[in-house]
């Protein structure tokens, strides 16, 4: 008895907090696209072509971040679990966002691709697993 009202009460607050956190999330989303947009518009005002176009990059991309970080806590309410799938996704988009960035600068070092190729290569074998194991959980389910 005590422990399923205690496990009830975890429940919400687990509910609450991720709700406060997807407030957050989806305000940032809001706040960055109207960014977006305005970074568009002062694009016109400047001249050359490279300039300012990695920050437009980074935005989108990271905008992009947010919404994969978004679904998983949006799928977490529908199915009380959060799906791995989503959060290394989002993770996958974050390490090709700084490869982008580091190459479009020119920054980028033999030895970072080689640990950012290591990490995407964890990051995709992580997801591919994290797929098998949720399609085994579905038919084992039905």
């Amino acid at each position: 008895m005590f422990s399923e009202k205690m496990k009830s009460y975890f429940d919400r607050m687990i509910d609450l907090v991720f709700s406060i956190i997807l407030l957050f999330i989806i305000l940032g989303i809001v706040i960055g696209t109207a960014q977006l947009f305005l970074t568009v518009w002062n694009l016109l005002a400047f001249k050359g072509i490279t300039g300012h176009y990695i920050d437009l990059i980074s935005d989108v991309l990271t905008l992009y971040v947010l919404i994969e970080l978004s679904r998983s806590l949006v799928d977490y309410f529908n199915t009380h679990r959060l799906r791995l799938t989503f959060i290394v996704d989002a993770a996958m988009v974050f390490v090709l966002r700084e490869i982008l960035i580091l190459l479009f600068k020119h920054e980028l070092k033999p030895e970072m691709i080689y640990a950012f190729s290591v990490l995407l290569l964890v990051l995709g074998v992580l997801r591919t697993g994290a797929v098998l194991v949720y399609q085994r959980e579905k038919d084992i389910l039905k």
